[in-house]
This record gives structure tokens, sequence and C-alpha cells, in this order.
């Protein structure tokens, strides 16, 4: 049985939902406030950085794998039991935290990606661009 990686999960969890728990008592709901996904949000990237540092052995790499198979569902029942009429009662703050988190998110996809972005491409094609690069244009 595969039980490497259960710790640095169980970190990850419980690390998120109190930072969750926080998050809701700051903005005054009584609810846990992104907690789940902010756990696998560490669960992720202290990975990474573990990985990236050689400190992560293939076992391990392979009981975080099996375990995160098994936590996503079970996560999602859970958060979707959660209380969400208190978020909701929340009122305002709570509509503008979740558009203000799905805008972020999306504005985020393209700088994670790493992907640069495209230059201009000419109307006339390769030639049109080569001309308009070169240097005797310039001085027109």
């Amino acid at each position: 049985m595969v039980i490497y990686g259960v710790a640095l999960l169980a970190g990850c969890m419980m690390l998120g939902l109190v930072v969750g728990d926080l998050l809701g008592q700051v903005l005054g709901i009584d609810a846990n406030l992104g907690g789940v996904g902010i756990a696998m949000l560490l669960l992720i990237f202290s990975t990474g950085y573990l990985k990236a540092r050689g400190k992560l052995p293939e076992a391990t790499v392979s009981g975080i794998n099996f375990w995160n198979a098994m936590y996503i569902p079970i996560v999602v029942a859970m958060a979707a039991s959660q209380n969400v009429a208190a978020a909701f009662s929340g009122g305002l703050v709570a509509l503008l935290g979740g558009a203000l988190a799905v805008v972020l998110g999306l504005a985020l996809v393209p700088v994670l990606a790493g992907k640069p972005a495209r230059a201009p491409v000419a109307a006339d094609g390769p030639a049109a661009r080569a001309e308009s690069l070169s240097p005797r244009t310039a001085n027109r």
C-alpha cells in the first residue's frame, strides 16, 4: 500500500483549511472561504519546490499522485457540503470575492503558462514584414 506523501497532503489540507477559516473571519463570513483551493495550491507549489531541489524521492511522488487521484473527488464532495448559505449571507462581499477570484484566475493563465506574446504580422505576408523592418525604410 502506498502511503508516501500523506503527510505532505495532510499538512497542506490542514494549513489550507486554517487559512480559509481565517479569510472567512476577516471578511465577516461564517464559513471557510477557499480553504480547499488553498490546500491544493499549497500541495502543487510545495511538490514543485521539493522536486526542484531534489528532495522528493520517486516513491513519494508516486504516492502523492495516488493520493491526488483520491483527494480531488473527496475534496470536491467535502466542499459541496460546506455551508454555502452562510457564504451567500455575507452579501456583496462574498459575491465580489468570488468574482475577483475568477477574474484573477483567468488573467493569470497566460502568465503561469509562460507563453510569449506574438509579434504582429504584416498584412502583405513575410516579404512586406521584412521590408518594414529594414533600416532603409526607417528614413523615408
